[in-house]
């Protein structure tokens, strides 16, 4: 089944993150693909711990896409089309696959959306986790779950920055 967690709102990759938390906790294994995180988001040090969770490499540092060169748009594509390969190959009919950030990473031309697209034809029956802001209209139709986190509010919209263990 497909889950979609999107929106402009706080708890995609937390609600991700809390699903691959009871998917190991019922016996399964998770492989969990981070497009546009880095590797010091709160979660990943929290999910290295878990035997049974496949977390793949994320770049020590990642910048804003607004700020990257056209150099670093290519790279960061480049990898964003290597994780979403391995992803699939490491999936398994027992796993969890979580692709995070992956609507934003389409949206923004670094993965293109045939990638997921197949990926998600090749695997039918798949347990596979979308999250992001703006998801391709076809995820929406596909979703079995879909899950829209809309902002009401929030402190950074008053000057609040983002907080490590909550924001990231």
């Amino acid at each position: 089944m497909i889950h979609l967690y999107y929106g402009d709102g706080k708890g995609k990759t937390t609600a991700a993150m809390g699903l691959v938390l009871r998917w190991v906790g019922g016996g399964g294994r998770a492989v969990v693909a981070q497009f546009l995180k880095s590797a010091g988001s709160g979660e990943r040090l929290a999910l290295e711990q878990l035997p049974r969770v496949t977390l793949l490499p994320a770049p020590e540092r990642l910048p804003f896409l607004w700020e990257m060169t056209d150099r670093e748009r290519q790279a960061a594509g480049d990898r964003c089309r290597a994780l979403a390969e391995r992803a699939e190959r490491l999936w398994t009919p027992e796993t969890l696959l979580v692709l995070d950030e992956v609507c934003v990473a389409v949206r923004s031309g670094l993965l293109p959306a045939e990638t997921v697209n197949g990926l998600l034809r090749r695997l039918p029956g798949a347990e596979v986790v979308l999250t992001g802001r703006d998801p391709q209209p076809q995820w929406l139709r596909q979703a079995d779950y879909v899950t829209e986190m809309r902002a009401v509010r929030h402190p950074y919209d008053q000057g609040c920055p983002a907080r490590p263990g909550v924001e990231y």
